[in-house]
C-alpha cells in the first residue's frame, strides 16, 4: 500500500484529498491512498514518519512550509533557494523537502499576465507561501514589495498602502489565509478604492473560488484569479517528485 497525504493545522479547507483521490481512480492508480494528517504542533512530524512507514511522499501546507525543514535530511536546491518546503519525499530512507509552489504559481501567473509583464508587484504575507511567489517573480523580473502587518525597513506595514503604492504596483498577490473559507468576509486591508481595470489580483486561496479580496477589485474593473489552478499544478508537480 502507498501513503501519500498532506500535513498541517487546520485541514479543513484542504483541496489535495479530493484531488488525488479522484486522480488515483482516474488514472487507475492502484493501491494508493491519500490521507489528511493534521499536526498541532510540528514535532508530531516525527511520530508520523515512524508510524507510517507505507508514506511515499507528503505535501505541506499552513503554517508548517517552514517549520518543517529542520526535520528533513536534505532539501532540492529550488526548495533551499526559496526557503520553504511544500512537497517531502522518502528518498533511500531520507526525507527531502521540495518545493512545486514555484511551478505551480508561476505557471499560473505567466498565463494571467499575458503579455502584460512590465508590472510591479506587492506580496501580501511572509509567510512560507510567499517565499515561492517572491523567487517566481525575481526569475520573471518582475520588481516587488512585500507587505505585511509588521513593517520595517524591507516591509511595507497594511496602513502605510496609499494611493501612490496602488499605482505603482499594478500586481497584487495575496499570499495569507485571509478570506479563506469559512472566513469569507475576511480579506487583505488595503485601499481598494485605488484600484482600476489596469490592475491584476492573485489570490493564492482558493475556497472559496471568488474571495472578498478578488471581487473588490473586480469591482473596480480589476482582473482577478484565485489559486485553484496554481494548486493543480503544484499537485501535478508534486506527483511528479513523488515518481521520479
Amino acid at each position: 500500500m502507498n501513503i501519500f497525504g498532506l500535513i498541517g493545522y487546520p485541514l479543513s479547507h484542504s483541496f489535495s484529498k479530493k484531488y488525488f483521490t479522484e486522480k488515483f481512480e482516474r488514472e487507475g492508480i492502484d493501491n494508493s491512498f491519500y490521507e489528511l494528517f493534521e499536526l498541532k504542533e510540528i514535532k508530531e512530524f516525527e511520530t508520523l514518519i515512524s508510524d507510517h512507514p507505507q508514506i511515499k511522499g507528503l505535501n505541506v501546507t499552513i503554517p508548517y512550509k517552514q517549520e518543517v525543514i529542520p526535520y528533513l535530511e536534505s532539501l532540492d536546491p529550488a526548495a533551499e533557494r526559496i526557503g520553504a518546503v511544500n512537497v517531502i519525499k522518502p528518498e533511500h530512507g531520507k526525507l527531502v523537502g521540495y518545493n512545486s509552489d514555484y511551478f505551480g504559481f508561476r505557471t499560473s501567473l505567466e498565463k494571467f499576465l499575458g503579455e502584460d509583464t512590465s508590472v510591479k508587484a506587492l506580496i501580501l504575507g511572509t509567510g512560507g507561501a510567499s517565499k515561492a511567489v517572491k523567487v517566481a517573480l525575481e526569475d520573471m523580473g518582475i520588481a516587488y514589495q512585500y507587505v505585511s502587518r509588521t513593517s520595517n525597513d524591507q516591509i511595507l506595514g497594511y496602513e502605510q498602502l496609499n494611493e501612490k503604492h496602488i499605482d505603482e504596483y499594478r500586481l497584487i498577490i495575496n499570499t495569507t489565509p485571509l478570506g479563506m473559507h469559512p472566513n469569507v468576509e475576511d480579506c487583505p486591508a488595503i485601499p481598494y478604492t485605488f484600484l482600476t481595470d489596469k490592475h491584476y489580483l492573485f489570490d493564492l486561496v482558493y475556497n472559496p473560488l471568488e474571495t472578498k479580496f478578488m471581487k473588490n477589485g473586480l469591482d473596480k474593473g480589476a482582473k482577478a484569479i484565485n489559486g485553484l489552478e496554481m494548486l493543480e499544478q503544484q499537485a501535478e508537480k508534486a506527483w511528479e517528485i513523488w515518481n521520479q
